[in-house]
This record gives structure tokens, C-alpha cells and sequence, in this order.
């Protein structure tokens, strides 16, 4: 008799890509959408009750990085808000000089963010990795001039899960008398991050990587920073970002960043631990698999996996036929038939960056799915290496 792919529900491992609406969150946004469906600018009680509740969310956001609420501004989402901060910042203190500084593995809107710069007559430069993923310091420090006005390094990689030393950047940042930018939107709810302390001028964070709602996310930008606004129009969020606010789902945002904050460890631990056991059922039944970035400082619900002799887009889809959710890479880069550029820059050759597939967890997985997913997973590749194209030459577990 044929064998059965027995599953109850599907399982979604793609939390680096979006995460579900937390119950809390869902709850005070539909209680918002019939209390206070006002336009927040409007001048009457209607408006006024919208403009409470906006005020509150932005308290949220800014108890939850440490920052002052004046600082905290609203955007679409974090490919709005590192468009803002690059170019607004460059922009704005382009009279001081024309360099930035960032790194090759940032995501697609700090990038081509940086490139449209250099369209106008920015330089930038674009700081290497190691084979884990981690920036070269030295290169960073290398590479300031009397014309840098920006650095921009992402808090952790949305692909691989490495975290950046986010304090020694800053640091350095402050000490020249830099504006330096982290895109924290993978960050925020694993790492405790606090602006103040640790001398961020600007970061960037999107509400739904952390059980928020799609379509809204927060700018931080420290007072003193100069920054061009990025909407022109009405007078909203001190005239820097003009158009209608988006009430509920800025409740969602305040809501969301509430609870990232005050379930991070229960969260991190349960991820931990969740990522080990994966891990260890994987070594256990196959070979030839590669962890990419790096081995412990990295996210704790990230596990991006290179399986030689596969196409990483076949075994996506073979697992997603099995209903298990996964991606070849960041969400932003897929459609793309390209090899991630974060695993290029690491020194990773085409083929086998092509076959890596990115694993990201929550918190609500079992150790009975996880098994499944590995069965799964070790029946897909054993079909995909059949008939690959590709010798494997080496013979190991997960390295």
C-alpha cells in the first residue's frame, strides 16, 4: 500500500516573512473600529477620540524601545521607514557630506534606497560580511571619512538570523558624529533593544513580524536628528508624514510592540528551544545539510538550511504540498529565479545558495509537527536527490 501524508492542520514556519494576529491585538483593533472611527486630525470629539488613541499606541511603541513619544513616527511599514531614514536623512544633511555606510546583506529597501543616492550623487559604501554573516568591523571603521554622514546595519538578517553588534556600531557611529540607522523590524520581540542607551539615531519597525497588522510600522528618529520629510501634504506627524492616519491599525502597532516586549523571554526560550530539537531531528536523518549564519548569536526562531543536490524552489514546493509552509528567502526577494544576495555576499556559491531554505518558527509549534515537518523534509530531498543533476561529493549532518 501506498504511504499517506497523514496531517491534521497546516503548518506555517514562515514567521520571518509575516507572523498571525495576535488575539489581543485583533481585539483592540475591532474595539477601536467602532469607538473611534473619527479622522485623528479632525477637531471634534470624534477626532479627537481617534487622536487618544494614536497618542496611546505611540506611547506603546516608544515604552517598548525606550524611546520619548515625540520621537516615535508612523509609517506603512518597514520598507517605508528605511526609505525613510536613508533618504531623508541623506537628504537633509547632505550639506555636511555625501557618504553613507551600510552592508551588503541589508534588506532590498535600504539598498535600493542607497542606490537612488548614488543616482544623486551620494557615495556609498557597502561594508562586507563573514561567512556567518557578520559585519567586518575593521572594514566599517576603515571606511569613515570627514563625509560620512550616515550608517545604516541591520539589527539582525531576515534570511539567515545573524545579529549585528549593534552597540560597538553605535558606538563608533557616536564618536564620529554619525547618524547611525538599524532596520530592527526582524529584531524587535528577540532582542531587547533601547534606543537610548545605546545610541541609535533612527530604526526601523514593522507591526507584522510581531503579531501585528499588515500595512503599518513606526520610525524611530532621536530629537536632533535633521531628517526631509517623506509624504507631502497635510500636517500630520509634525508635518514629516502627511496623510489620514491609519487608526486601527496603528492600535494594532501599539498593541503588538506591548506584547513583544512583555513576552520576550517567554517568547526567546520557547524558540530556543524549539530550534534545538529541529535541529537534532534533522541531524539525526540526514546529511549533506548546511546552517547558514551564524551558529548561536543569531535570532532564535531563524533556521536557514542549504540541502546540496536540491533546488531549494522544488523542495519548497514539495513541502508546501505536504502543508508545510517555508521560504527560500526573504519575502520581499521571492519571484526573484536570483540566489539570495545575503548568502553571495557570505561567500556561498550559487548552487548551494540556491538550495538553502529558511525555516522561521513561532511559538505555538508542537514537538509532534516539528517531527512531521522533518519526515517531511527528509523524504522530499532523498526524491529531489534522485534525480539532481548536482554530485554530492561530501558526506555530513548539519554543519
Amino acid at each position: 500500500m501506498a504511504e499517506k501524508n497523514v496531517i491534521q492542520k497546516k503548518i506555517y514556519l514562515d514567521h520571518g516573512a509575516t507572523t498571525p494576529l495576535a488575539n489581543e491585538v485583533y481585539r483592540e483593533m475591532l474595539d477601536s473600529y467602532q469607538e473611534a472611527y473619527g479622522n485623528a486630525s479632525s477637531l471634534h470629539s470624534f477626532g479627537r477620540d481617534a487622536s487618544r488613541l494614536i497618542e496611546t499606541a505611540r506611547e506603546r511603541v516608544a515604552k517598548a524601545i525606550h524611546a520619548k513619544p515625540n520621537e516615535i513616527y508612523f509609517t506603512s511599514g518597514g520598507t517605508e521607514s528605511n526609505n525613510w531614514a536613508i533618504l531623508g536623512i541623506a537628504r537633509a544633511n547632505k550639506n555636511k557630506g555625501n557618504h553613507i555606510i551600510t552592508s551588503t546583506i541589508e534588506h532590498p529597501s535600504i539598498l535600493e534606497a542607497c542606490k537612488q543616492l548614488e543616482k544623486e550623487g551620494f557615495v556609498v559604501t557597502y561594508i562586507p560580511v563573514d561567512q556567518e554573516g557578520v559585519i567586518d568591523y575593521a572594514e566599517l571603521v576603515k571606511a569613515i571619512s570627514s563625509k560620512t554622514i550616515l550608517i545604516s546595519i541591520m539589527a539582525a538578517n531576515n534570511e539567515v538570523g545573524t545579529i549585528q553588534p549593534l552597540r560597538a556600531i553605535a558606538e563608533l557611529a557616536k564618536a564620529h558624529k554619525i547618524c547611525f540607522h538599524t532596520d530592527a523590524v526582524q529584531a524587535i520581540g528577540a532582542l531587547e533593544i533601547d534606543v537610548a542607551n545605546m545610541g541609535i539615531g533612527a530604526m526601523s519597525i514593522s507591526a507584522h513580524k510581531i503579531n501585528g497588522p499588515k500595512g503599518v510600522g513606526v520610525l524611530y528618529v532621536k530629537k536632533g536628528i535633521e531628517i526631509q520629510s517623506f509624504m507631502l501634504g497635510g500636517e500630520q506627524e509634525k508635518g514629516l508624514r502627511a496623510g489620514t492616519y491609519n487608526t486601527q491599525a496603528i492600535v494594532g502597532m501599539g498593541k503588538a510592540a506591548e506584547l513583544a516586549v512583555s513576552k520576550r523571554e517567554e517568547n526567546v526560550k520557547t524558540l530556543k528551544n524549539v530550534k534545538r530539537y529541529f535541529l537534532r531531528k534533522v541531524n539525526e536523518v540526514m546529511s549533506n545539510v548546511i546552517l547558514n549564519g551564524h551558529p548561536t548569536n543569531r535570532l532564535p526562531g531563524n533556521v536557514n538550511l542549504s540541502f546540496e543536490g536540491v533546488e531549494g524552489e522544488s523542495l519548497l514546493m514539495m513541502l508546501d504540498m505536504a502543508g508545510i509552509a517555508v521560504s527560500t528567502g526573504s519575502a520581499c526577494a521571492s519571484g526573484s529565479a536570483k540566489a539570495s544576495h545575503v548568502l553571495l555576499a557570505m561567500g556561498m556559491d550559487e548552487d548551494l545558495a540556491k538550495s538553502s531554505i529558511r525555516f522561521t518558527f513561532g511559538t505555538d509549534i508542537t514537538p509532534t509537527e516539528v517531527d512531521y515537518v522533518v519526515e517531511q523534509l527528509r523524504v522530499s530531498v532523498k526524491k529531489l536527490r534522485a534525480i539532481s543533476p548536482i554530485r554530492i561529493y561530501k558526506v555530513k549532518g548539519v554543519q
